[in-house]
């Protein structure tokens, strides 16, 4: 192969991984958001502490023995025009006016709620949300209140997560994100809070 096909060559793969790249889900970045919203929001009620995060480290590309200059005219480039997905930490933004005023609101609503999250009559769903489980352990008197918050808590938690993923430019994160948030809303409650595994319930 002269060095005319091998240029046409390697400018093909080139142009191909400028169009391919593909803008992944930042799983640990969303994890140490979420942490961070979540704390805020628990305030002194918090369980465990952060996550691991594993570094990730990208390959090195070999040049070809016989045409080094060329390859590595193609690696200079492509570092200039395929950004690479590791070259710096990759943040998940957790502040826009909306998300802000969501975590007000529900700071303030977990002062009236982590009493029931104490007693077992609320617990968190594996869908990002919470449930009135045990509407016996509240007084008669109060269970329209505690119906209220839970309703206002989940509308604010499903805004939420639809929020977080428009003011990173990726509204089809959504999901991954309220993944995200559910196993951290766990993960940072208390010991004796109840939540959903399985399909059935399971006290933390």
């Amino acid at each position: 192969m002269n060095v005319r096909h091998l240029f046409a060559a390697g400018l093909g793969v080139f142009l191909v991984a400028c169009v391919t790249v593909n803008v992944y889900f930042p799983e640990s970045a969303a994890e140490r958001a979420a942490d961070i919203f979540i704390k805020d929001v628990y305030g002194s009620d918090r369980g465990d502490q952060d996550s691991p995060v594993v570094p990730s480290s990208s390959p090195q590309g070999a040049l070809d023995s016989n045409q080094p200059y060329l390859f590595a005219i193609l690696g200079w480039a492509g570092g200039i025009f395929v950004p690479s997905a590791n070259a710096q930490p990759i943040d998940i933004s957790i502040s826009t006016p909306a998300i802000n005023a969501l975590q007000n609101a529900m700071e303030q609503r977990h002062r009236q709620l982590k009493t029931h999250y104490n007693s077992g009559a609320v617990g968190m769903s594996a869908s990002g949300l919470i449930i009135l489980r045990d509407p016996k352990l509240v007084a008669l008197q109060q269970r329209n209140k505690i119906k209220k918050l839970v309703v206002d808590e989940n509308a604010d938690r499903n805004r939420l997560y639809g929020e977080v993923a428009k003011a990173n430019s990726h509204p089809e994160w959504e999901k991954d994100i309220r993944e995200t948030f559910a196993a951290r809303w766990v993960g940072n409650a208390p010991g004796g809070w109840w939540y959903q595994s399985g399909g059935s319930w399971k006290q933390k």
